[in-house]
């Protein structure tokens, strides 16, 4: 927990302008290496899955390939699943969860489901181990027409001819201490807003989509994920980070309203998953088997109903 003290960048009540965005880069360094932790895995997979190149990003010098997976052949009379990972890019396991997916369950689903899987949508943030891109931008705040982000056009841009054809949209996320010691002090200093200390929940959750949260679907997903990790449970108001609980462990925001990733394909069935990375009670390995699971859950439900429709 972080008291609310000012966040070293930026003047308390002003909001940022370019002079405060260049101190928090000057902040920002690089703590891993998407070219040799994430395309090696990308490329391993190439000979079961086409690549697709889908974006370039390039800040300050610095230049970013972003690829994605998609079943060969792509078969038209098949409904498809969209896979996102990494959108923000220091949320570990939505990268190696959605890598750990194409690698040892995929395969499983050939012929049934075409799949379309973008493994770190924000290399730039993965290497700096931040929420936001180069901009001080949010991706995932920012799936909309004219985005801000270029993470984020990038993957619409490759989602838009498939468009109609996605029965699922599942995008693989954490929540972390330093959302609370970090990012949302940033956020409070970047928007020139005083900071309100949260609580971080312990354990796994999903964001449903406010508009239509599809709780069954919710719920076998919780189920699956339970045998691999715990879920989070809500906190003395009754809430998970500020917001109602709707079932166990299943809380909703307005996808589209928020702009965030799981709006952009039109998907009856999306949903967001949240791990807890820095509980005692969860290695990494276990947060990347729990977005495994949730994969396979979501996966295995949507295409029981639309056998059963």
């Amino acid at each position: 927990m972080t008291d609310a003290v000012a966040y070293p960048v930026g003047t308390p009540g002003r909001a940022w302008g370019h002079a405060e965005r260049d101190q928090w880069r000057a902040r920002q360094s690089r703590h891993r290496r998407y070219d040799r932790d994430v395309l090696p895995r990308i490329e391993r997979l190439a000979d079961r899955f086409e690549r697709l190149p889908y974006g370039r990003l390039e800040y300050a010098g610095e230049a970013y390939d972003q690829y994605a997976l998609s079943s060969r052949p792509w078969d038209p009379s098949l409904p498809a699943a969209l896979v996102t990972g990494g959108v923000h890019g220091y949320e570990t396991s939505g990268v190696t969860g959605a890598l750990a997916f194409l690698e040892t369950r995929a395969a499983a689903y050939a012929g049934r489901v075409n799949l379309l899987v973008a493994p770190c949508v924000s290399p730039w943030g993965y290497e700096r181990i931040n929420r936001w891109n180069y901009d001080a931008v949010d991706p995932n705040r920012s799936f909309r027409t004219d985005s801000p982000s270029g993470e984020a056009a990038s993957l619409m841009r490759l989602v838009q001819p498939r468009a109609g054809q996605f029965l699922l949209h599942i995008d693989l996320h954490e929540t972390t201490d330093s959302d609370e010691d970090e990012f949302r002090p940033a956020l409070a200093a970047r928007d020139g807003k005083p900071f309100e200390p949260g609580v971080v929940p312990d354990g796994f959750y999903l964001v449903a989509d406010a508009e239509d949260p599809r709780l069954e679907f919710q719920q076998a997903i919780i189920a699956a994920v339970e045998a691999v990790t715990h879920i989070a449970p809500p906190d003395g108001a009754g809430q998970i980070i500020g917001c109602p609980v709707l079932a166990h462990g299943i809380i909703t925001y307005p996808q589209r309203d928020y702009g965030m990733c799981p709006s952009i394909t039109g998907a009856p069935f999306t949903t967001t998953t949240e791990v807890y990375p820095d509980s005692p009670r969860a290695t990494p390995q276990q947060c990347a088997d729990a977005q495994v699971a949730a994969v396979c859950a979501a996966l295995d439900f949507v295409l029981a109903e639309a056998a059963g429709a």
